[in-house]
């Protein structure tokens, strides 16, 4: 993926928290679309092989969802989550690290995730296709810059963390803004 790129056209299929529903499961389902998520709208957006993992639920969700209020600052409208993980994972785990300000998106199916060029098999660990960790901001539906972890393979026997961290994004953002103003 490059910068320039149009990212794929698709339906996501949520599940959202509905008060008019009761008992103990209040969610319905809802298709959201790419436009739903990245038009008219400055994001930021990581994916990361799963949901609940180390590296994943310590460092990367952690920080950018702690910094939300300086990408902000930097013009990013939305912080969104992708994982090759469906819905019911994705709002288990959003609970379970208490967000805020990060939105998950399920790639269930890994649709989005193959249409970016990042679905990647997992086999070894268990997992199967899985998505490669990246990051990127993505202007109206544009990315805009990307930010992808090195060695990108099938079975790849580490999970690099450094490319896609929220630090390397604000690094950017920062210089990308002094060099607008």
């Amino acid at each position: 993926m490059q910068a320039g790129v149009r990212v794929p056209s698709i339906t996501f299929r949520t599940r959202v928290r509905d008060d008019s529903i009761e008992g103990p499961n209040p969610f319905r389902w809802q298709d959201m679309t790419s436009d739903d998520y990245f038009k008219g709208k400055r994001v930021v957006l990581f994916s990361l092989p799963g949901a609940f993992t180390p590296t994943c639920s310590t460092y990367q969700l952690p920080g950018f969802e702690n910094g939300a209020d300086d990408f902000r600052a930097q013009g990013i409208d939305e912080i969104y989550c992708m994982s090759v993980n469906d819905s019911f994972v994705m709002n288990a785990w959003a609970r379970n690290q208490e967000l805020e300000n990060v939105k998950v998106i399920p790639d269930g199916s890994g649709e989005f995730t193959r249409g970016m060029g990042m679905l990647v098999n997992k086999d070894n660990l268990g997992f199967g296709a899985r998505s490669w960790r990246y990051a990127a901001v993505i202007n109206d539906g544009v990315v805009e810059a990307w930010f992808e972890e090195p060695g990108r393979c099938d079975n790849h026997g580490e999970d690099p963390y450094g490319e896609s961290a929220p630090e390397t994004v604000m690094a950017w953002l920062k210089e990308a803004g002094e060099k607008v103003a």
